[in-house]
């Protein structure tokens, strides 16, 4: 990338927010609830839910003796991989997290077991959410770390058609998790974007758990055993603010920005003190009031970057003087937002593995090595479809229909193929038993309208088309498993059966009259055709049905010429 033509929007968004007014009213709320009287007696985390015009507002608070020190002494991370008994009751609602490409999460035990104090009344703080407003989750120091994880379940259990994506705004609050965490709200960056965190430079809160021992990101990821950053750092001091996404970018300045003052240890003073800024910044433009003009030879990339620290107060004489010293630094947050800004743009695109993906169903088609295919295109969709669940549903717009089209194309040609493995051992009830997820999303995705009437170029390439229904072959393989328990008389319930049968019949024969089945299920060893025997000898040849009477002339269907009334 050429970083001459690349430049920051960060100082503009941090403007955005801080004029949006978001910010005044989440940190009045969290105000509200630490000013309410403290019983003694009273759960070690209070919320409050407060329903404004435009924002349904959540705030969580912990004790005030919940400060640094208590931090410090409990900043032990759990892991995915630690066994269930030595775990807090609320980790497995995280599990969602862990991936196979990323198995292993970590996060902070006290801010856990504070989430877990929490458990019985999630049902009743979400069912306070109006969906019509957007929600905003918030707290300060531990009191927003449970509003991380508290965001983090609700991205989970939430349903985005007909819900705003959450916004969570924390002040002061301590990192939370590891690499594994951190890779984990990364790989979605609609999920990153939920997450605003404000820092001020004398809030040593959110610097307790930085390990001095951070590995650079030269390092490999087993070696980052320590917490991590992830979403939006708004950074402030008295000279004004700046916003920071690449987390070792950020991991360096909460260390490099530190203020040290009498009012840095007292949890009451911290808190009135992001008030201070908030109503300072709020009336502030900020690049305009801390940032000088600078030469027109500097690139844009150098110039955003020097307006960022210019605003966070570090611009400071001593610092030119080191040998680590400010250009030094500002160079190597140049690199950093410049590696993010390539990782923004490779980021989430199907359409850039989806021709490689037609070529493998096309081999696919020709018999050649099923198998590792098979596994090959399996793979390419679970991933896909992950990744498009969580994604914000614009990044999709430009290659939306045609992915789908060929993830439609995808479940026609390999469901039928797992049915086929699945009863060939044995197996019953595959749709609800056994039916892989990312088939379900696909086929949800598509949203597929009534069936239309057939036209004449639908008839005339019935021989090419795939069977519609990718669950076609199960429905067949019940309606067997129905014949067989007929016929042996196992039957419980013979009635039963037999309205399951003919339910099937009317389900093959309004996929005939839509030209919606391939011409493939009247091959004479197919099992549907088996079926059709099986169903024969049961009905007698007396029956007469609609289906019945299209079965007499069923080879017409391969040439569109048969006549479905």
């Amino acid at each position: 990338m050429d970083t001459s033509r690349t430049f920051s929007s960060n100082p503009e968004l941090a403007n955005f927010v801080v004029s949006s007014g978001v910010l005044n009213q989440s940190l009045a709320t969290v105000q509200d609830l630490h000013g309410e009287i403290i019983n003694q007696n009273e759960h070690p985390v209070r919320h409050k839910v407060s329903q404004q015009s435009n924002c349904t507002i959540i705030a969580f608070s912990s004790w005030p003796g919940f400060g640094k020190d208590y931090i410090q002494e409990r900043g032990d991370l759990v892991s995915s991989s630690t066994p269930k008994e030595k775990t807090p009751e609320s980790f497995p609602l995280f599990n969602f997290l862990s991936t196979k490409t990323n198995p292993d999460i970590s996060i902070n035990k006290a801010a856990l077991e504070l989430f877990a104090s929490i458990h019985d009344r999630l049902p009743t703080l979400k069912s306070q959410i109006d969906n019509s407003k957007v929600l905003i989750i918030t707290g300060n120091s531990l009191g927003g770390s449970v509003a991380i994880l508290f965001t983090l379940w609700m991205l989970e259990t939430i349903d985005f058609s007909s819900t705003k994506r959450p916004l969570c705004i924390t002040f002061g609050a301590p990192l939370v998790g590891d690499n594994g965490l951190q890779n984990a709200i990364l790989k979605y960056p609609t999920w990153n974007s939920c997450f605003l965190h404000v820092v001020s430079d004398q809030d040593p809160v959110p610097r307790v758990l930085i390990s001095p021992n951070n590995p650079p990101a030269t390092e490999s990821a087993s070696q980052s055993n320590v917490y991590k950053p992830f979403g939006t750092f708004l950074l402030y001091s008295k000279s004004g603010c700046g916003c920071f996404e690449d987390s070792q970018t950020i991991l360096e300045l909460l260390t490099a920005t530190y203020s040290e003052g009498p009012r840095n240890q007292n949890p009451n003073q911290v808190l009135e003190l992001y008030g201070e800024i908030v109503e300072y910044l709020s009336r502030k433009v900020i690049c305009r009031d801390t940032t000088r003009l600078l030469q027109w030879t500097t690139p844009p990339q150098r110039a955003g970057t020097i307006i960022q620290l210019e605003a966070i107060g570090l611009m400071r004489p001593q610092l030119q003087g080191q040998n680590n010293g400010l250009d030094n630094l500002i160079t190597k947050i140049e690199k950093q937002e410049t590696e993010l800004a390539k990782s923004r743009r490779q980021g989430f695109n199907p359409s850039k593995k989806l021709n490689k993906m037609k070529i493998n169903m096309a081999y696919l088609e020709c018999d050649i090595n099923v198998i590792l295919f098979k596994k090959i295109l399996t793979e390419y969709w679970e991933e896909m479809v992950d990744e498009a669940e969580k994604k914000p549903q614009k990044e999709g717009a430009s290659f939306r229909t045609q992915w789908l089209f060929a993830g439609t194309n995808y479940r026609r040609m390999i469901e039928p193929l797992d049915i086929a493995e699945y009863y060939k051992g044995g197996g019953q009830d595959y749709i609800k038993s056994r039916r892989p997820e990312h088939y379900k999303k696909l086929e949800q995705w598509l949203k597929e309208k009534p069936l239309s009437a057939p036209n004449k170029l639908k008839k005339q390439n019935v021989a090419s088309n795939l069977t519609e229904d990718s669950c076609f072959w199960a429905h067949v393989e019940e309606a067997r498993i129905s014949c067989q328990l007929l016929r042996s008389g196992e039957s419980s319930d013979r009635e039963e059966e037999l309205k399951k049968l003919l339910k099937f019949e009317n389900y093959v024969y309004d996929l005939m009259k839509y030209y919606a089945v391939s011409p493939e299920i009247f091959l004479p060893q197919s099992s549907f055709m088996q079926w059709w025997k099986e169903y024969e000898e049961i009905m007698g040849n007396s029956y007469s049905s609609n289906l019945s009477n299209l079965m007499k002339d069923y080879k017409k269907y391969a040439t569109g010429s048969l006549e479905i009334p």
